[in-house]
């Protein structure tokens, strides 16, 4: 095409030296347009031969194909490095959340453990207390031992406390008592809390761990049942909604959706109740019935 344009305007430049009667540059027009036009004749004399046609057209599709494939290993690297980018982003959000449920699970154990020590802290000072409490009331009862021997004593040399003393004695022992069993009670009582506080604390300990492994447990027979419906139906995420077997799934799935159609497939299954023992019948499943594995290639293939 560069080639024929270049004819084409060499022709016109011919045309308008002719026009201007420039003898020279007419001349010179001529020379490289006969050079041009030679050049133009080799080049498409490969055209008029016998079979060239098929062999270009040949060539334009082998480079066709070649383009073609190119694009399609870069689509499916391209693919395949998103699909291995959305593998490890899926990979990091689970270690991600897997390892905010540990820091969690510590920090929860640390603030028990925390909560549990401040707990015994105060518990081990009302004990102490609570000793300090009784010593005291030891040594009130050796201190009225001890006056009682020496009163005695007394009175075996002659001497007689007056009976202020012993009145005054016998208030101020009183009073302490009063005191200190005051106190006791108060301690008590501050011990009574600590454990209902405590026990409250096992209890919701023990409610939390109950709750994990129920939560565990429901998860657990979510995942089967999810697994279960995917060998049955096929997997959720790649089914869509206008898919070929998107009737059939309905079909077998109405009863979660449906207390009537739960009724009527109910009913029918109980026409068919027999004994364990029967000989020409079974007892019906608990659950779905899965199917067996393909057993040769080409029942694999079928599944797939």
């Amino acid at each position: 095409l560069g080639r024929v344009a270049r004819v084409t305007a060499l022709c016109r430049a011919l045309r308008r030296s002719e026009d201007e009667g420039d003898e020279p540059g007419w001349a010179r027009a001529w020379e490289e347009a006969e050079a041009a036009l030679r050049e133009l004749r080799e080049v498409v004399r490969p055209l008029r031969e016998p079979g060239y046609g098929e062999a270009l057209r040949r060539k334009a599709e082998r480079a066709r194909k070649r383009r073609l494939r190119l694009q399609r290993r870069k689509q499916e690297a391209r693919a395949a490095k998103e699909e291995e980018a959305a593998r490890a982003a899926e990979r990091e959000a689970k270690i991600d959340q897997w390892r905010a449920k540990c820091i969690q699970e510590v920090e929860e154990k640390n603030r028990e453990r925390e909560l549990k020590a401040a707990a015994d802290s105060v518990l081990s000072e009302v004990r102490k207390k609570q000793a300090d409490t009784k010593r005291m009331m030891d040594v009130l009862r050796g201190l009225e031992k001890l006056r009682k021997l020496r009163k005695e004593a007394a009175a075996r040399k002659g001497v007689c406390p007056p009976p202020s003393a012993d009145e005054a004695f016998e208030n101020q022992v009183e009073s302490l008592k009063t005191l200190l069993k005051t106190r006791t009670e108060l301690y008590e009582a501050e011990e009574r809390a600590l454990r209902v506080m405590l026990e409250g604390e096992q209890e919701e300990e023990r409610k939390r761990e109950m709750e994990k492994k129920q939560k565990k447990e429901r998860e657990k027979l979510l995942q089967q049942k999810l697994e279960m419906d995917s060998k049955l139906f096929g997997d959720p995420a790649e089914f869509p909604l206008t898919h070929l077997l998107q009737p059939f799934r309905d079909y077998y799935l109405q009863a979660e959706h449906s207390l009537a159609a739960l009724i009527q497939i109910r009913h029918e299954w109980d026409q068919y109740l027999v004994p364990a023992d029967h000989p020409e019948g079974s007892c019906i499943p608990p659950g779905w019935v899965l199917p067996s594995l393909p057993t040769n290639d080409t029942w694999a293939t079928a599944v797939r």
